[in-house]
């Protein structure tokens, strides 16, 4: 990495962190004046919000400022698990249920990546990949891209939206994907009015990651060539 792109991530991040950090205009919200004067060692905050929606946005029912995971407040709790109530499957959206695998169907994932990534088995055999190889993160941004793709509730996509930006767009999330400069800010320009299609970019980005980088590595492992085998076998 050179110079120039390291000090072009370093103003990324500066910049995402103070957009993160401007006030939201709401009457309860938390400036970092306010706070200072709050806080008996006068340390300044650290908010890991997307940036603030726009006066024409939805407002987002919070009471707090707070959006990281910690927070224990009641609208926290209350917003997760009215999303859990309409989205089930909110803390893991994979697939997970066994579906037998037929030699025919492993021989179309080695041919096209976007078949596996459309087949039940083929997105659970290659997320336990992915897993061992600690890029997870990845294919879970994906789905979740995906399933806000499908949302059709305004409220609901902006609730995901934010779960989405917190859990894989944030410099201080340990889930972090890894985007380029250009695209995180389109994230976060869209991040004023959250839509359906807000993360379509920064999707396609990490899908392309995938196929290119470890999907031929997925062909060549252990776990794939020893579904081949069983199959062979059997």
């Amino acid at each position: 990495m050179n110079k120039n792109s390291t000090r072009s991530r370093k103003s990324d991040d500066a910049s995402e962190i103070g957009f993160l950090m401007r006030p939201t205009g709401r009457s309860n919200s938390i400036t970092p004046s306010t706070y200072s004067q709050n806080n008996q060692e006068n340390e300044p905050p650290v908010s890991d919000s997307p940036p603030p929606l726009s006066n024409n946005a939805k407002d987002s029912k919070s009471c707090c400022f707070c959006w990281c995971c910690c927070c224990s407040c009641s609208c926290f709790t209350v917003k997760h698990n009215n999303t859990k109530r309409n989205n089930p499957n909110a803390d893991n959206m994979l697939p997970e249920r066994d579906e037998p695998i037929t030699l025919e169907e492993l021989k179309l994932w080695k041919e096209s990546f976007d078949f596996l990534m459309k087949s039940i088995a083929g997105q659970k055999n290659f997320r336990e990949f992915l897993r061992s190889e600690y890029s997870e993160e990845n294919i879970l941004f994906w789905v979740a891209c995906e399933d806000l793709k499908n949302e059709t509730d305004p409220d609901l996509i902006e609730e995901k939206a934010r779960m989405i930006y917190e859990d894989y767009i944030s410099i201080l999330s340990p889930k972090e994907v890894s985007l380029d400069s250009r695209v995180r800010e389109a994230v976060n320009r869209n991040m004023v009015e959250p839509t359906n299609s807000t993360f379509e970019e920064a999707q396609c980005q990490i899908y392309t990651l995938m196929h290119r980088d470890s999907y031929p590595r997925f062909l060549n492992s252990q776990r794939y060539t020893s579904l081949v085998q069983q199959l062979q076998s059997s």
